[in-house]
């Protein structure tokens, strides 16, 4: 029920993300009467599928607090979000509310332990070919302590989606020297650097222009900055492709030279094409939950299927579990040992 468009577009896209992985199976739930028409388009879909009736689906202009009050246990989205604790389903896919579903899926799913805040996770295309950014908005500000924790989990992220041993961790950052930036990004640098978690490697801190790069496998951030920077770039990629067709159709000459560079300008568009890489990952909750752009279409929604279907069959909890548990076990062994070595 959640985006721009409603099932006509949410629908589609998984529609389209099984013919592309047939053994996806679908549970549904929404409003009846906007979403059983709709599904009646998709003989192969409805096969597949189980629909769950809903009383009430959240607005994308609803408050976190009023869908959270009025929403629970009765809307799509919360209902969606229960599939997963329950085990009826192993992942979560919404284009709905962000705030709404981030605030639902904390009350349902709660956060891992040892987990303060979870975070957004984004797929970034690079140079080098993809990075894993967050927090890209799930909340604003982060403490040093939180920036560590996002680190950890978004080495975890790397090893389990790209098959990283090692993945390698940068903080963004103004600049790379150690006296720049805000004093949380400086002392979550230094202690990273100083007490180096055991399975990523920590880089230092990386700039804006670093993210296109793939200066690193995976770019930590707070959710202001980085939801700022992902729209940015969205807008960027949008722009250059706007920029392209209008210099590719002004004369005569320009059309000629398209037809004949055609397939160069089809993978250029298809790397910078935002649909590609939609799907924001929730780390730091007791279940996996997928956030897609509410403005996208059907070629996005199925994406973040995609990414949901491959981010099911990983042991991303889990990694993430026995990363934060070594790495607040050591420290608070350090402490520890650091405080009886100065008793006399």
């Amino acid at each position: 029920m959640g985006g721009d468009h409603g099932p006509a577009v949410v629908l589609a896209g998984a529609a389209i993300a099984l013919e592309r992985r047939p053994d996806t199976r679908y549970v549904i739930f929404g409003v009846s009467e906007a979403t059983l028409p709709v599904l009646e388009r998709y003989p192969e879909l409805k096969k597949v599928s189980v629909f769950h009736h809903c009383e009430i689906s959240v607005r994308m202009d609803d408050k976190p607090s009023q869908a959270l009050r009025q929403g629970r246990h009765k809307s799509s989205m919360w209902r969606a979000i229960e599939a997963v604790k329950t085990g009826e389903a192993d992942v979560c896919v919404s284009a709905g509310n962000t705030g709404a579903l981030m605030a639902m899926a904390k009350f349902c799913l709660r956060t891992m332990a040892d987990i303060e805040r979870p975070a957004i996770a984004a797929i970034w295309p690079t140079l080098k070919g993809e990075s894993i950014v967050l927090d890209v908005g799930a909340t604003i500000g982060a403490d040093a302590q939180q920036l560590i924790e996002f680190a950890l989990m978004g080495g975890a992220m790397a090893r389990a989606l790209f098959g990283l041993e090692r993945p390698t961790v940068g903080l963004l950052n103004i600049g790379v020297e150690e006296v720049k930036g805000q004093d949380e990004i400086r002392e979550a640098g230094r202690f990273l650097k100083e007490q180096p978690p055991p399975r990523i490697d920590y880089h230092g801190f990386v700039e804006g222009d670093d993210l296109g790069q793939g200066r690193v496998d995976v770019v930590v951030t707070e959710g202001f900055t980085g939801n700022i920077a992902l729209k940015t770039a969205e807008g960027t990629a949008r722009q250059i492709a706007a920029y392209l067709r209008a210099a590719m159709t002004r004369t005569l000459l320009a059309k000629i030279g398209y037809f004949l560079a055609k397939s160069a300008f089809d993978r250029l568009r298809d790397k910078m094409d935002p649909r590609k890489v939609n799907g924001g990952v929730f780390l730091g909750l007791n279940g996996i939950v997928i956030k897609s752009h509410g403005g996208t279409d059907a070629e996005g929604i199925a994406a973040a299927i995609d990414l949901a279907h491959t981010m099911a069959r990983t042991r991303l909890r889990e990694e993430i579990a026995a990363d934060l548990a070594s790495f607040h076990g050591r420290v608070t062994g350090e402490a520890t040992e650091s405080s009886e070595s100065s008793i006399p």
